[in-house]
């Protein structure tokens, strides 16, 4: 499903940057999609933590077709080896086990989660072990559909900016904060645009 924003946020963007303005362009018919499954979205954002888009979507591939139904209730119940065999770090198993077990026991907050504003989300979710800002970022972009996300500790959206804008790396925050006040309210769109102008495939959590 496309965001809500989406059609109004690419004029907006088109209007004050030249450089999204040619990207924009570059994909006419692409737009980032949500994906309304809480669950799989934070499990996809952990897959694809410090890896390739490429070798994410082949071990989501392997991951999600180990079960007919990715629950929490079923995801615990598979062993250990079974998930490495699908390319996962004892790390990242360890952070998927404790995604489930939170979902488990957090039913209320999911349920209510539209009530809450993106700090109380952040808050809440950065307690689980393996869920850092990166992450909820991710979350809040591709579950929640947040409009205004700026995440600066992605490589690849901070590796675009230096592409793109002739930049040299490390990036100057002073600049990095001018980009963002530019963006704003649209910051998700442009990032989806900067991440889809250097990989193969659109990113999806």
């Amino acid at each position: 499903m496309k965001p809500q924003y989406w059609n109004k946020g690419k004029s907006f963007l088109s209007n004050k940057d030249s450089v999204l303005k040619t990207i924009i362009e570059n994909f006419p018919n692409e737009n980032l999609e949500i994906n309304s499954n809480y669950y799989h979205t934070l499990l996809n954002s952990i897959i694809g933590q410090q890896i390739s888009v490429s070798a994410a979507s082949a071990i989501k591939k392997r991951f999600f077709n180990l079960h007919r139904n990715i629950t929490p209730i079923n995801v615990l119940k598979i062993n250990e080896e079974t998930l490495k065999v699908c390319g996962l770090s004892r790390q990242k198993i360890l952070y998927i086990f404790n995604i489930s077990t939170f979902f488990l026991e957090n039913k209320k907050f999911f349920a209510n989660i539209n009530k809450f504003d993106d700090n109380k989300i952040k808050e809440k979710l950065i307690t689980i072990k393996g869920v850092g800002n990166w992450t909820v970022d991710m979350f809040l972009i591709f579950s929640l559909g947040s409009s205004n996300i700026f995440p600066s500790g992605d490589l690849g959206f901070i590796k675009a900016i230096s592409k793109l804008y002739k930049k040299k790396l490390p990036l100057n925050k002073s600049y990095l904060k001018r980009l963002n006040n530019r963006w704003s309210p649209y910051c998700s769109l442009a990032t989806w645009y900067l991440w889809r102008s250097l990989d193969p495939i659109p990113i999806s959590y």
